[in-house]
């Protein structure tokens, strides 16, 4: 059995080699953090893109913020979330290993990790979709579909709710929510049903 000791020095040893040189040009970044206004820990996901009216590539340019995880949703998500990052691999095809820093006691440590383009679009679809729901069955739901999109389905619905200006983003981060699982009103059987037939599969 691993010990703590070791699980700690490998988690250092792979973020050395793996992440902390590569931020820089990341496509997507996962911050495990702390945020003033709510329980920690947080995770954030973010996105390089260039900002308006900037003229360079948007792989040279800055992480913006695109969504939060914390509390309650967190707990309840976090083998999934672990499950979509420990895809991720580098444009190396190397594995990033993410999992191995967000366990219970890893996710203590504030960090922030590289995540490639599939991974940081869903990420990034669960984080934005989630924001004031409160029924975690619904949000597990959304979640687990979600986490069954292709490369482009992801990045598809990511672009959508991320990239077409406020009003048009909000409108699409409504429909998608209530085609992924539903408006939330005397659907508890329906959901519950739907998120079982996804846990065995998945």
């Amino acid at each position: 059995m691993t010990t703590k000791k070791g699980r700690s020095l490998r988690q250092e040893e792979v973020y050395k080699s793996l992440h902390a040189g590569a931020l820089s040009s990341a496509p997507f970044a996962l911050r495990v953090t702390q945020h003033s206004d709510v329980p920690p820990p947080v995770l954030v996901i973010k996105e390089r893109r260039a900002r308006e009216g900037d003229q360079e590539d948007a792989r040279t340019g800055h992480l913006q913020d695109r969504g939060r995880l914390y509390g309650d949703a967190l707990r309840r998500l976090l083998p999934l979330v672990k499950s979509i990052v420990a895809q991720a691999r580098n444009e190396n095809d190397v594995p990033l290993e993410v999992d191995i820093f967000l366990s219970i006691d890893a996710i203590k440590t504030q960090r922030t990790l590289v995540i490639n383009e599939e991974s940081g679009a869903k990420l990034g679809i669960i984080f934005k979709l989630q924001e004031r729901m409160t029924d975690l069955d619904r949000v597990e739901l959304l979640a687990r579909r979600v986490a069954t999109f292709s490369r482009e389905e992801a990045s598809y619905w990511f672009s959508r709710i991320s990239h077409y200006g406020p009003v048009a983003n909000r409108w699409a981060v409504s429909g998608l929510r209530i085609m992924l699982c539903g408006h939330g009103k005397g659907q508890e059987g329906d959901v519950e049903a739907a998120l079982e037939k996804l846990r065995a599969r998945q």
